[in-house]
């Protein structure tokens, strides 16, 4: 088969390209179908990353989907192109294997708002999807959390259920029924998909009602009953749903898959935690995420042979294993690895791939830490997880009798690890003060402690009306910027806190641990006082009744000096005598209890860990952790009713919606996602509570874009609803319109059910009784017919911008004036043609709107 015809678009602007089988070859989808599925074909989809801030060597995805109802023929076509293309795009590609309704999250979050699964094939002489089509009549069963699938179905009351959303596309109507047990968020995602398939199938010219009480719907009820009949009976309950939790995925097995004679061995290898050096580069591996998802690892040193059997052997281990057939399978090369398959791994380097293949081992290092520019580099600021330089302002209160007592600003640095503290920090940015709120946890601090730091966080957040970004630290695991505020001279002593953060009674000789060279790593911290505590790398202060002896390892540096003699002065006022070691006097040794033998290896830099960073949406189904993730996300990802974490590895970022109730729920959630991760992850890994709006640049700059005027007003759930068309007015026209299709039965009941593809009477006629796009909003429901006034053809623009309501033409939706310019008028005044327009997202057009003068 020859696939050239279809490889130079590849070399386009777009990052997504997607092919359909069709008479046993593949024909390019057209862009404006992308998210529309026929069940019986199948479909090949490849993305490419197009983004400027991608790594270099970046991954591209190629994607072999199958749909339910798809022949052997059409599968074996897409194979074929698969093979071919694979080869075409060398061993910098991700080979996924999904099935129609059990995609994977990188798949889904290709297609926004959701993925349309239609009936049938796709006809040789119609295109993909028509717009402008008003003849149709079809019911769209919606589901699903963050990826959303609308998925055809018989039109008739029994295809409903309690706790899903229906669409019922009438052409010049569609009315959205959702289920009594639909959750507000489902009920906002299902609208987004609505509005997308009008505008994308109707150019924006269709009515929208919305269902949410039957009783309060009449008008929208008679034109459903109009379409399919009245209903009998009660609904059926809500299906459950079957998301796999966080402890399944975390059920991972590695195996060996190698040849020996005629026979195929598949070998357990181990199970968690993995590490990166159990994969052999000669060598093919299967791993098996709990029969939720199965990985086909392939090294760069595997034959040809192993590698064009990859998706076979992966079938294999399925059947063999009783998993059903839809298992999602992805095949990475050694040196392409997708960031999901890194995370299985207790730590994975993108040094060791490389050099693997070169032959070297390379040291760690640092990354360079250039505060000066935080500011206008948010990317930067995410990188060193610092939003400034530490130089705000610093508020600090100590949880005693379950209540926050504040701290004298001399003993700000001072922390007890018996204590629990809340470390206000403000800065400026953009012009307004921003606040980071760190709850930090002793080691030694009681259960009643932590739920009085908790509550007491809360207060404080509701004092400054949520405008606080909340991180949980955890003692010995401090964020850069926490240490930075305190300018190198954070102390933790071992003991309590006595009233107001000054320590209690305190031991005669003490041991601290001066750790960091510069004042955004440096912090001191209180050690058993023995020899066996020293480190030959590091600088300790060992603090007696007479003097203070600021021991020097040999492999300290000049830095570490110079920031140890800056903690000596917090710790302690007596006499200081430095000791280099090996030079150590009598007494030195007496007050830590004699000698000991204690750590003297050179100890390498911590590698910065090369994880990408993951977005996923959480939610909960029977109390435990269920995530869906979102792949190559942006901003657009972030809805008022989510709970959203993104992990960075070294910090977990809980961002919360403006309209979720779910913020007391989400730090639990961090918590548990850390101890359900199968890489065995830090339970000390700061979880950072983030509120829509007040978004620091340590997690905008994760983003590759970030609009930080974004929130503005848009349009609520409740607030379509209450403004969904409900008047009598038009429904006998609607009713007649219905009436004039010829309905066929589905086959084995007698119900009437899908529309044979006849066009209404006039339903093409652009003026006259078509329906007017969009929802009134306040006030009393109507239909937007332009019945009383017929707009014949485009206006001129000067009779629609910079006008009020009242001076519009009659019969012009001021809500939608720009529709009524020509096409020519649109192009010069936007940039772009009203199908475009109305495919972006409702805030960007209101914002365009005003900026031109059409709001």
């Amino acid at each position: 088969m020859d696939i050239s015809k279809g490889l130079p678009a590849i070399q386009s602007h777009r990052d997504l390209h997607i092919w359909i089988t069709e008479n046993q070859k593949m024909v390019p989808v057209p862009e404006g179908a992308y998210g529309n599925f026929f069940e019986e074909h199948c479909y090949v989809v490849l993305h490419v990353p197009q983004s400027p801030t991608a790594t270099q060597g970046a991954s591209s995805d190629l994607h072999y989907w199958v749909g339910k109802e798809a022949g052997a023929e059409a599968q074996g076509a897409a194979a074929t192109f698969v093979q071919r293309l694979q080869e075409e795009r060398g061993a910098l590609t991700v080979l996924h294997r999904e099935a129609q309704a059990h995609e994977s999250d990188c798949f889904r979050s290709y297609f926004r708002p959701g993925i349309i699964y239609r009936k049938g094939g796709l006809p040789s002489d119609l295109k993909h999807v028509e717009t402008n089509m008003f003849n149709i009549q079809r019911l769209l069963h919606i589901r699903g959390r963050k990826h959303v699938s609308a998925t055809e179905v018989e039109l008739s009351w029994n295809s409903f259920n309690k706790g899903d959303i229906f669409l019922l596309d009438l052409g010049k109507m569609m009315i959205q029924w959702n289920g009594p047990k639909t959750s507000i968020s489902e009920k906002a995602r299902g609208l987004a998909l609505t509005y997308s398939l009008r505008d994308r199938e109707r150019g924006g010219r269709a009515q929208i009602g919305v269902v949410d009480d039957e009783v309060k719907a009449p008008d929208l009820m008679q034109i459903m009953e109009s379409v399919l009949g009245r209903r009998v009976g009660s609904l059926h309950a809500a299906t459950p749903n079957k998301d796999i939790s966080q402890l399944q995925k975390a059920n991972i097995r590695l195996y060996h898959v190698y040849e020996k004679g005629k026979d195929l061995v598949v070998l357990e290898l181990a199970t968690p935690p993995l590490t990166q050096d159990l994969l052999q580069e000669e060598d093919f591996y299967i791993l098996d995420q709990g029969g939720f998802k199965i990985y086909v690892w392939q090294g760069r040193m595997s034959s040809l042979q192993e590698r064009k059997a990859a998706f076979s052997r992966a079938a294999g281990f399925i059947q063999a294993k009783g998993y059903p057939t839809y298992t999602n399978v992805e095949v990475v090369n050694d040196g392409a690895e997708s960031a999901a398959f890194k995370q299985l791994f207790q730590i994975w380097s993108e040094k060791r791939s490389r050099n693997r293949q070169l032959g070297r081992v390379d040291k760690p290092t640092h990354v360079k830490r250039d505060v000066v520019k935080l500011h206008s580099q948010p990317e930067l600021a995410a990188q060193l997880r610092m939003v400034d330089d530490g130089s705000g302002k610093v508020e600090v209160w100590c949880m005693q009798d379950l209540c926050r007592q504040p701290v004298d600003p001399k003993l700000h640095g001072k922390l007890c690890a018996g204590n629990c503290y809340l470390v206000l920090y403000t800065y400026q940015r953009l012009g307004r003060g921003q606040y980071i709120l760190y709850l930090w946890q002793g080691h030694q601090a009681t259960a009643d402690e932590i739920k009085a730091l908790n509550s007491n966080a809360e207060e404080l957040d509701a004092m400054y009306r949520g405008a606080l970004v909340q991180e949980h630290v955890t003692m010995g695991s401090e964020p850069p910027h926490f240490l930075a505020i305190f300018q190198g001279q954070l102390v933790v002593f071992q003991e309590r806190a006595g009233h107001h953060g000054r320590e209690q009674s305190a031991p005669t000789t003490r041991l601290f641990h001066v750790q960091g060279s510069d004042s955004y790593s440096t912090k001191t911290v209180e050690v058993p006082a023995r020899a066996s505590s020293l480190n030959s790398n590091d600088i300790f202060l060992l603090v007696t009744a007479g003097v203070c002896y600021l021991w020097f390892g040999k492999g300290c540096n000049g830095d570490q000096r110079e920031m140890a003699r800056v903690a000596v002065t917090v710790i302690s006022k007596k006499n200081e005598e430095t000791v280099l070691e090996g030079q150590e006097p009598p007494h030195f040794w007496e007050a830590l209890g004699g000698r000991a033998p204690y750590p003297s290896n050179k100890r390498l830099p911590e590698e910065v860990p090369s994880i990408q960073p993951r977005l996923f949406e959480c939610s909960s189904q029977m109390g435990c952790l269920v995530l869906a993730e979102v792949v190559f996300f942006s901003q657009e990802d972030l809805g008022p009713y989510d709970v959203m974490l993104l992990d960075t590895w070294q910090e977990i970022f809980l961002w919360l919606g403006g309209a979720t109730g779910a913020w007391k729920e989400a730090v639990a959630w961090g918590q548990e996602y850390l101890k359900a991760h199968p890489a065995g992850r830090s339970l000390a890994t700061p979880i950072v509570l983030v509120k829509q709006g007040h978004e620091p640049p340590t997690f905008t700059g994760w983003f590759f874009t970030w609009d930080p005027y974004k929130w503005t007003p848009d349009l609520s759930h409740k607030e379509v609803v209450e403004g969904s068309p409900g008047t009598a007015l038009p429904i006998s026209e609607i009713r007649a319109e219905v009436n004039s299709f010829r309905l066929s039965r589905w086959p084995g009941n007698g119900r009437a059910g899908a529309m044979s593809l006849q066009a209404l009477k006039g339903s093409q006629d652009s003026s006259g009784n078509e329906l007017m796009r969009g929802p009134k909003l306040g006030g009393t429901s109507s239909f937007l017919s332009s019945t009383s006034t017929s707009i014949n053809g485009a206006l001129p623009r000067e009779q629609l911008m910079h006008q009020a309501a009242e001076d519009l033409p009659e019969g012009v939706d001021p809500a939608r004036r720009e529709f009524y310019l020509s096409d020519s008028d649109f192009q010069d005044i936007f940039g772009k043609s009203k199908e475009e327009f109305y495919s972006m997202a409702t805030w960007r057009q209101r914002q365009e709107k005003k900026q031109l003068g059409f709001f």
